[in-house]
């Protein structure tokens, strides 16, 4: 049997390294669904998870994000099914996890024609994706899903790729060299940054000012454990942390006060109180703004 356009995005995915999707099956994602038992037959490098319903899916893909760091995919049908995703979508946008969906969409041939379950798919998406696109033909397809998981890796953030019913059977077809035709390749630069040396005095300076410093961290310090406590030791620092900051720094460090928010310790609020400097590292400073003293938020608050 020749190549469709659902082998080619299950096989691009394969090879962006990703094995676990998530998804729940129905019509409008039927030729994808096919696919998908074609290759798991086949014996290729990956596990379908069907949950019971699309919005489980979605949260799946994220938690496992998450925990692994890996881009979460997951699956659902066109229309109804494709708006259940949402919830764990936001929760993937509002979290800065990675998540790639692909849902199905009515044929081509019947789109603007008010057809069963038919739904203006990328309108719904746009507040909650970095990314929504319709693949309209085979030659789009491997461009669309690249860009689909690049820009989820490199910007922490949900995108959607559209598969209308149609679509999904068709003949996959090798991109043409020829003009507006992108080719595209697997793989993104590291988004990692190093502040200017300037930045770098200026925010030693006010640490080193600092009498009662206390230093946020979250999950963008994740890997620097190490580094982290070097620094919160050499400031005499106390340590809280975000909730998806919580296996960044170990739970035993006496000078640790555990999490900030709505869900976390008495000892942690009343830290961030009582300081006169405020070291984010790896967190978002509008979250912890409203957490500080108004005197740490107008003056002495660094980020990194």
């Amino acid at each position: 049997m020749s190549s469709t356009v659902s082998d080619v995005i299950i096989d691009r995915l394969i090879q962006w390294d990703l094995h676990r999707f998530y998804g729940f099956p129905g019509d409008g994602i039927g030729g994808f669904d096919a696919a998908l038992e074609r290759a798991e037959s086949d014996g290729k490098d990956f596990r379908y998870i069907r949950p019971t319903h699309e919005e489980i899916a979605a949260f799946l893909a994220c938690a496992h994000a998450k925990f692994t760091g890996e881009v979460g995919v997951c699956i659902a049908t066109s229309g109804p099914g494709a708006v259940h995703l949402l919830n764990g979508l936001y929760d993937a946008k509002l979290d800065n996890q990675p998540v790639v969906a692909i849902v199905g969409q009515q044929g081509l041939v019947s789109l603007g024609s008010d057809t069963q379950q038919e739904m203006d798919l990328e309108a719904i998406f746009a507040d909650v994706a970095g990314y929504v696109q319709t693949v309209t033909t085979p030659m789009q397809a491997p461009m669309v899903l690249d860009r689909a998981v690049r820009i989820a890796a490199a910007e922490r953030c949900p995108t959607v790729v559209i598969l209308p019913a149609d679509v999904q059977n068709l003949a996959a077809v090798e991109p043409a060299a020829e003009h507006w035709v992108s080719r595209t390749g697997v793989g993104h630069g590291s988004t990692s940054l190093v502040p200017p040396d300037d930045e770098l005095d200026r925010a030693a300076e006010v640490l080193n000012a600092g009498s009662k410093v206390v230093m946020m961290v979250g999950q963008g310090a994740r890997g620097a454990t190490d580094e982290v406590i070097a620094v919160a030791e050499r400031l005499g620092a106390g340590v809280v942390t975000a909730l998806l900051g919580k296996d960044v720094v170990p739970g035993d460090l006496p000078y640790h006060t555990q999490q900030l928010g709505l869900l976390g310790s008495k000892p942690s609020y009343d830290m961030m109180q009582d300081c006169d400097t405020l070291l984010m590292v790896g967190s978002s400073p509008t979250r912890a703004a409203r957490w500080c003293a108004p005197s740490v938020t107008a003056r002495s608050r660094c980020s990194a």
